[in-house]
């Protein structure tokens, strides 16, 4: 059961960009919610610096072949949550 096969990527003017698939979306938020539960990188209401690196590799274990970046992969993808 890979991940690599649901993975989907598009070209545009200024790269190549990722398109998540609802598994990793899942696995994203549960981790974030851990991610705050366990309180080490946590400051009022935002994340300290350096969570994104906590949060890869929190994913990795998760979603072993989704081969995710801190930046830009998991940065734009909490940015576009955001705005939803």
């Amino acid at each position: 059961l890979g991940f690599s096969q649901s993975r989907a990527f598009s070209q545009n003017s200024r790269g190549i960009k990722r398109k998540w698939v609802p598994k990793e979306d899942d696995a994203l938020v549960a981790c974030m919610v851990n991610l705050y539960n366990v309180g080490t990188f946590n400051v009022d209401t935002r994340f300290k610096d350096k969570y994104l690196n906590e949060l890869k590799r929190m994913l990795e274990k998760v979603i072993p072949n989704a081969m995710l970046k801190a930046k830009p992969n998991l940065e734009s993808m909490i940015r576009t949550l955001k705005r939803d």
